[in-house]
């Protein structure tokens, strides 16, 4: 068995409970509330900012260059075409550049974005691997689920559907995948288990960001 598919099992429960969930059901058959996917669409240009920090975070700590390039250019790739994208697609909905910048970061969204930087900044190189992998594994999955069935009547929901069922973005998912596996084969026992927490507290955190934008999360004070 791959290690990568090792971590997937461990996290089953939580791993399907993301693709009941109403958000990403709604979603895929175009019932969700409009007001709910900007929710998303707002907190995840916030959460893609720290993520490119984290990324940069790996291109610095990684061990082998040929790894340390890839990183480098998800890194650039996410500042200087994703963002870029996320800003295009965030005003098919009618949110702009203003709206997104002054947007803060729901609880939630903060909490996996400091889980991922204190990941990056005090664990190993093979638990920040195992950390990121949730995010462009589970979204590939759940794209890949949502492609098989009808297409949602909002060409912005088919839209979001096709960008993670994309050859691209599938091809970017198996690639952490291989990065994982390689490292989990080399690692001992106690290291594999720190890798272990890290993919299930980062898979835990993915189904919260569902959670958060589905019931609007917000700070109460």
């Amino acid at each position: 068995m791959r290690f990568s598919d090792h971590l997937r099992q461990a996290g089953a429960t939580i791993w399907e409970a993301q693709h009941v969930h109403p958000f990403v059901r709604g979603l895929g058959d175009g019932s969700l509330d409009l007001e709910r996917f900007k929710v998303w669409v707002r907190q995840d240009y916030l959460f893609l900012i720290d993520y490119a920090r984290v990324l940069a975070y790996a291109a610095a700590r990684v061990p082998d260059l040929a790894t340390m390039g890839k990183f480098a250019e998800l890194c650039h790739a996410t500042l200087s075409v994703e963002m870029g994208l996320h800003r295009a697609y965030a005003a098919e909905f009618g949110i702009t550049v203003a709206e997104l910048e002054r947007e803060t970061k729901a609880p939630t969204t903060q909490a996996y974005a400091d889980f991922l930087m204190r990941a990056a900044a005090a664990g190993t190189f093979p638990e920040l691997a195992a950390a990121l992998l949730p995010c462009m594994w589970g979204y590939a999955d759940i794209g890949a689920r949502l492609a098989r069935g009808p297409r949602p009547r909002d060409p912005r929901y088919a839209k979001w559907i096709e960008m993670y069922a994309s050859p691209e973005f599938t091809a970017l998912a198996e690639w952490c995948r291989g990065v994982v596996d390689r490292l989990g084969a080399q690692a001992p026992a106690d290291e594999r288990r720190r890798m272990e927490e890290a993919f299930t507290t980062s898979l835990r955190y993915e189904y919260l960001f569902w959670d958060m934008a589905y019931g609007r999360e917000s700070w109460n004070v």
